[in-house]
């Protein structure tokens, strides 16, 4: 299946799903798609070169929630939501032992969060498949956090039941050594929801796709992400909210700051409304902080309607420096300049944080982006992996 946009200079094919390889050849640089993304640092993970390798594991999974691998050619591997790139349907190609599944019991609601953690030790390819199958009317949080380093290309498909409800946080605090190329496929079933959270801090390259889709209708998705770059690194955040299904909401809310020469950001928000989707609600927004000069942000909301009958559709996406005003009101009070400027960035953040509801996770990542302003990447890491 292949979706296209119609932009100024005509449509532009912006998303192609399928599980077969050749769907996907060999980028260029000059497909849409790709053409933000330095595919030389890539290396390895656009070629498909299978490997033993795998991340190490550990979880906290409380009572109920069951831990499986399901092997190629299970069923199960072919009902996830398809791939959308070539680093992610090999991902599912080369992916050891099929696909890791976290399953949560329909009705269940677990007295404390799913915790998955995936770290890497080395500079070795790695693929992998996470499969999040939660059943119908469940409650559940789920947090995945990524430390060390590898070349790591990944697909984590999340399956939510009809009336389920899901917290989830991806965590990249890789070191600044590792690349990761991630597909988040979320399924959203009959009056399902999902509050979706992204936080880039780590990572020579980290490029994610997440892409939701809708199987009825009152399906909810909030999506959020944060992210800081700092000197030389590239993190891609791309989105593809598909509205097929009437009377669902979606709505985006992706924060960035970038300090040091070549920092690169780039955010990609895609939302098609269909012509069965009446009573859609969506927005998307995009904001980026730029801290520092030699920095680039780029910031591309696309939005296509197919029908009318909605009840609301928008984006918006800014990128601008600090508000002087905000920095005069602060220093008239007697902080200083530097303190000011964290304040700044930190209340900037801090909504998209305390949305989390995860009282430990929420204090680790204040604290990481307290040492990322302070110029301390490698502390920033550190808090983020305790």
């Amino acid at each position: 299946m292949t979706q296209t946009f119609t932009i100024e200079g005509g449509p532009v094919e912006l998303h192609r799903s399928s599980f077969d390889v050749a769907d996907f050849p060999l980028p260029n640089g000059r497909e849409e798609d790709w053409r933000f993304t330095p595919l030389d640092r890539l290396r390895g993970l656009l070629e498909g070169e299978p490997t033993d390798a795998t991340l190490t594991w550990t979880t906290d999974l409380p009572e109920g929630v069951e831990l499986t691998t399901v092997g190629a050619g299970d069923p199960l591997l072919r009902s996830v939501p398809k791939s959308v790139d070539r680093t992610s349907v090999l991902a599912l190609e080369n992916a050891k032992n099929g696909a890791v599944v976290v399953r949560v019991p329909r009705d269940a609601e677990p007295d404390r969060p799913v915790v998955i953690r995936l770290h890497g030790t080395g500079d070795q390819i790695v693929w992998g498949h996470v499969i999040l199958d939660i059943g119908a009317n469940a409650q559940v949080s789920v947090v995945v956090e990524h430390t060390g380093s590898a070349r790591y290309s990944g697909e984590l498909s999340i399956l939510v039941g009809d009336g389920a409800r899901v917290k989830f946080v991806s965590v990249q605090g890789w070191d600044r050594t590792a690349v990761h190329a991630q597909h988040v496929g979320i399924r959203l079933g009959k009056d399902a929801s999902i509050n979706s959270t992204q936080v880039t801090l780590g990572g020579d390259l980290v490029r994610f796709v997440e892409t939701v889709e809708y199987t009825g209708p009152g399906g909810d998705a909030e999506m959020a992400g944060l992210y800081i770059a700092d000197a030389g690194q590239h993190q891609e955040h791309r989105l593809f909210v598909d509205h097929s299904a009437p009377k669902c909401r979606s709505n985006v809310t992706y924060k960035g700051a970038l300090q040091g020469e070549g920092a690169h950001t780039v955010w990609v928000g895609d939302v098609l409304i269909r012509a069965e989707a009446e009573g859609t609600d969506t927005y998307e927004m995009n904001r980026n902080l730029v801290l520092t000069d030699g920095t680039r942000a780029d910031s591309v909301p696309n939005l296509e309607i197919e029908t009318g009958e909605i009840v609301g559709a928008g984006h918006a996406s800014t990128t601008g420096r600090f508000d002087d005003e905000q920095l005069f009101y602060l220093q008239a009070r007697g902080i200083t300049e530097e303190e000011a400027r964290r304040l700044v960035v930190r209340g900037f953040f801090a909504e998209l944080i305390h949305k989390i509801g995860i009282p430990d996770l929420q204090e680790r990542l204040l604290a990481a982006i307290e040492a990322e302003l302070g110029g301390e990447p490698e502390t920033a890491i550190s808090a983020v992996q305790r």
